[in-house]
């Protein structure tokens, strides 16, 4: 047989092999692809359905702690980004849950937000799920913490504010006993004790009043409120001091609509505001209360000629047991929770109380509340207040006008139209002083 012819059989046999043996391998890779059994991340049975109906947030961690399953909760309490475990405390709680096998349960503060500029306070419980995965509960507990916090040092400080009064009364006690015989001794000191003993009384009255303005939700009430009314039962229970200091208490302006929520508490409220204005305003000088409405909101101004506030202590003011001068609260009688029962009553009626004040020049106090809406007439609710826009503040401060009719109607247009600032605070005081008496 020719050779060419030979080698040309043999090429086409050797081609047929090749192509076959392809072939071979074609198949046999995509039997040996279709075996494989692709392991994807999954949950033991009914724990989706479980971790669902607990209401806390959580995760589930692999062996390498990489995120499989997370609720929103997790994503907004900033303990996941992505797939991945934010907090490396979370990170050391799941290695000692993996190596130990144990369940952990801890309180722990963790940052929040990309900077780390706030923080969360959660209760965690890490446990292993099944034998692949770990579970991580997070309880948010940043108000619980912080209401106990705020507990812890109001009691720390009615404690310390218990102990002035009761211990001055027992030493007065005790030097009366030593001045038996001296009448003009036992005079005197029978005074002092008076005093304390009044002084304690209104302590411990201020703690029941705050007790109960924190605990009561008077926007549940269906109470519709004359605010007039409650200016006059605030103005007559402040009278008599005002009287003995010679101080010209006057009211002016108008409510017409009345306002939500609970008399009594108003009145505990405005009178605090009145007795301040009263307490700490020197002899023959005057106090006034503005009345304005508009838009649905009523705002109250009390304005006084006393020795003012600094700008640094004005945010301070409506603290707890805060003093802007704590000697002359003693001379006075000042408790410090009258401005703090006053912030939380005006909150809790869905309003709010600022403050203007200028050393030298006095103080005015702005009240603001919802008017009621006629639709509480059918079952609805009261809307809060929007916050209040800045106005520019008068750097004169609340001036006395000659003119009383003037200025009071061009201080109730102005009041209106500036109701959420300082200055409208001021005019509307204005207008209280040339308005008339109470």
């Amino acid at each position: 047989m020719d050779p060419v012819i030979i080698a040309i059989l043999a090429g086409l046999a050797g081609l047929a092999l090749g192509v076959a043996g392809m072939h071979a391998f074609r198949v046999s890779e995509r039997q040996r692809v279709a075996g494989i059994d692709v392991d994807e991340p999954s949950m033991p049975p009914g724990a989706t359905e479980v971790l669902a109906s607990l209401g806390l947030a959580y995760l589930v961690v692999d062996t390498v702690d990489g995120v499989v399953r997370a609720n929103p909760a997790a994503y907004a309490f900033g303990l996941v980004r992505g797939h991945t475990v934010v907090h490396h405390e979370l990170l050391g709680m799941t290695a000692r849950v993996r190596a130990d096998g144990v369940i952990i349960d801890e309180d722990r503060e963790l940052p929040r937000g990309l900077q780390g500029e706030s923080s969360i306070v959660v209760h965690l419980r890490v446990a292993p799920l099944g034998e692949e995965y770990i579970l991580i509960l997070a309880d948010d507990r940043t108000e619980f913490v912080r209401t106990q916090a705020m507990r812890n040092d109001f009691v720390a400080n009615v404690s310390h504010e218990l102990k002035t009064p009761v211990g001055a009364i027992s030493l007065l006690t005790e030097t009366l006993e030593d001045a038996a015989d001296d009448e003009a001794a036992v005079r005197r000191f029978a005074q002092r004790l008076h005093r304390e003993s009044d002084r304690l009384s209104e302590l411990v009255q201020d703690i029941i009043d705050f007790s109960r303005v924190q605990g009561e939700n008077v926007l549940r009430a269906e109470s519709a409120v004359d605010l007039q009314e409650v200016i006059s039962d605030a103005v007559d229970r402040t009278r008599l001091p005002a009287e003995a200091k010679g101080i010209d208490l006057r009211v002016g302006g108008s409510a017409p609509r009345p306002v939500h929520g609970d008399h009594d508490q108003l009145t505990m409220a405005f009178r605090n505001l009145i007795d301040n204005a009263v307490r700490y305003s020197p002899e023959k000088t005057r106090v006034g209360v503005g009345l304005t409405s508009r838009d649905g909101i009523v705002q109250v101004t009390i304005t006084d000629q006393g020795a003012g506030i600094a700008a640094d202590e004005q945010e301070r003011v409506f603290e707890r047991f805060y003093r802007v001068d704590a000697a002359r609260s003693r001379e006075t009688g000042g408790t410090g929770l009258g401005l703090s029962i006053v912030k939380h009553v005006f909150a809790n009626h869905g309003g709010d109380v600022s403050l203007w004040s200028q050393p030298g020049k006095g103080s005015t106090f702005t009240v603001r509340l919802p008017e009621r809406d006629s639709s509480l007439d059918t079952g609805g609710m009261p809307t809060p207040l929007p916050p209040a826009t800045s106005a520019s503040e008068d750097a004169d401060g609340p001036d006395e006008s000659d003119e009383p009719e003037a200025a009071q109607h061009d201080a109730e247009q102005t009041s209106g139209e500036q109701r959420g600032g300082q200055a409208g605070g001021a005019s509307a005081g204005r207008a209280a002083d040339e308005g008339g008496t109470a």
